[in-house]
């Protein structure tokens, strides 16, 4: 009997910021009727699934990622009655929806943590990491933030210090507390009896710290100009062991709720990840694979190594995932350029495992230029360089003053791409050679090829080393995929498959037979190659 597969494993995931995709009500910031509004286009272009950035009110110290209330809507992005609406629309429209979870910290706006605040008897003073100062009335040890500085506030009123890996609105859950834990499972079941199709959890390797509060090492490499939270490693803060056991809590419950995927926000070391599976594959569905995101240089022998890394790593039964861009880091095509953007979008639609593809990238979209004035980042406005505003630009539909993103004549929250007039739906849709007319082409032919789906995957020796090239096979038939990372020519020769037919090229312009006996990509091309029997 054939293999069934879960819908998040065949399926294309897409990542919508929220606030940047479409205003609905002219305030210049984006919100859930707009995204409403927009499905028609998304299930045009071929996406399964839409992960909504957070939408809970929140005071946005950290746009969103600062929850002051885990079981209600923003009203910035709209009402409860919004969120349902949506949800039927995208069932409706036979996608799913996934929610942003934030579970290591909230907002320090949040009932919670105004009551644990309050006094040290407090009745919640344990839901979240209170510590003494150390013996010179200094932080109780060394552990900085992911936003600079050191992670402990002091509080003048109690005094003692509270913990914020991140912004200093934004204190630590204590995870060891079980009444914390059990609240926190209660916001999973809220939204799962609403219908959510699954979860994203933010950092969640990062739950637990450890209990003596030792300091974590310095890392030796670390220069002046690199980010302030690689200063440090995370040995006490990060991946501690007991963090599995509360992970695994979660799975089971989001798996009594039948078909639901559970996504976790992980950057390690590929063999550390790896552990986020699971033992006995109990943990999340997918602990995100930023290794793409990460590659500090973008070249065909690094790509290789990094997949086959990757899939050898796989525990049996594993389902992998691949990322090009999100709301934290740099946009591909400003990260490889706009040519190589093409390969990046190639690789990661026809890769083994589930891609996650960021809002605007489909059109090449690249990063806005935000002066320093205009930033929003808590971490741009300390350092501009660090900003990830660049990458949060509103979405481009049109060429009109606005993008289609807002009217003419209103202001967005954050400024548009400089080349919004060329690089939007409207002008590509119109387009036979654009960028968004081949990553439609590409995830149509991924949705009709069950190789490109659920088949093995094999890279193939022997190329030149500017090209990439792998065979995806399912059931005896072979598609040969070949990327050239570079912006020369390049000779190929597979006398061992001689006859292909190319079904796509990056260049959109040449879907013939050819002799893979001598074959040639030309600069910055791949192709997707049917195997002739």
């Amino acid at each position: 009997m054939a293999h069934a597969y879960e819908w998040w494993q065949t399926g294309v995931v897409y990542q919508i910021y929220p606030r940047s995709f479409m205003d609905s009500n002219g305030d210049g910031v984006g919100d859930l009727v707009g995204i409403n509004q927009r499905l028609d286009y998304l299930k045009w272009l071929g996406i399964d699934a839409i992960w909504l950035s957070p939408i809970y009110p929140s005071p946005m110290a950290d746009f969103g990622y600062d929850i002051a209330n885990y079981t209600d809507i923003e009203p910035l992005f709209g009402t409860l009655n919004d969120f349902d609406a949506l949800l039927h629309k995208v069932h409706q429209q036979n996608m799913k929806l996934i929610l942003d979870f934030v579970p290591n910290h909230t907002s320090d706006e949040h009932p919670w943590f105004v009551e644990s605040r309050s006094s040290r008897e407090s009745s919640k003073r344990d839901w979240y990491i209170w510590h003494d100062p150390a013996a010179d009335g200094g932080p109780p040890n060394n552990w900085t933030s992911f936003f600079g500085g050191s992670a402990w506030q002091f509080d003048e009123i109690s005094g003692q210090y509270y913990l914020h890996m991140f912004d200093v609105k934004q204190p630590d859950l204590n995870w060891r507390n079980p009444v914390v834990k059990e609240a926190m499972y209660n916001v999973l079941r809220f939204w799962l009896d609403r219908g959510v199709d699954g979860f994203r959890v933010d950092v969640i390797w990062m739950m637990i710290k450890d209990a003596q509060f030792r300091d974590n090492p310095n890392r030796p490499e670390w220069k002046p100009g690199d980010p302030p939270y690689a200063r440090q490693e995370g040995r006490y803060t990060e991946d501690q062991s007991e963090v599995h056991e509360i992970i695994r809590e979660m799975r089971a419950l989001v798996d009594s709720y039948g078909e639901r995927v559970f996504i976790g926000e992980i950057y390690l070391p590929v063999p550390r990840l790896m552990s986020y599976y699971g033992e006995f594959l109990d943990e999340v569905h997918l602990p995100f694979n930023f290794q793409f995101i990460e590659l500090s240089a973008w070249n065909a022998k690094a790509i290789r190594t990094c997949v086959d890394t990757y899939e050898k790593a796989l525990p049996e039964g594993a389902w992998p995932n691949w990322v090009l861009g999100n709301h934290d880091r740099s946009r591909i095509a400003s990260r490889v350029g706009k040519e190589q953007s093409r390969i990046a979008q190639m690789l990661l639609l026809t890769l083994r495992g589930t891609p996650t593809c960021y809002y605007g990238d489909e059109l090449g979209m690249q990063n806005a230029i935000v002066p320093h004035e205009m930033m929003h980042d808590p971490q741009g406005k300390d350092n501009p360089i660090h900003s990830r505003d660049p990458q949060r630009s509103p979405m481009q539909w049109n060429s009109q003053p606005g993008a289609g993103f807002v009217k003419p004549g209103i202001a967005s929250w954050l400024p548009l791409s400089e080349d919004y007039q060329q690089v939007n739906v409207q002008s590509e849709q119109n387009d036979a050679s654009s960028h968004l007319i081949f990553t439609k082409t590409l995830l149509t032919l991924r949705r009709a090829i069950p190789a490109l789906t659920i088949g093995s995957y094999t890279s193939v020796d022997g190329m030149p080393e500017e090209c990439f090239v792998y065979v995806r096979e399912q059931e005896g038939k072979r598609y040969l995929i070949a990327l050239n990372c570079s912006a020369e020519e390049q000779k190929l020769s597979l006398a061992h498959i001689k006859q292909g037919n190319i079904l796509l090229s990056t260049l959109l312009d040449r879907n013939s037979q050819v002799d893979l006996n001598s074959f040639s990509l030309r600069a910055n091309e791949g192709c997707l190659i049917e195997i002739a029997d």
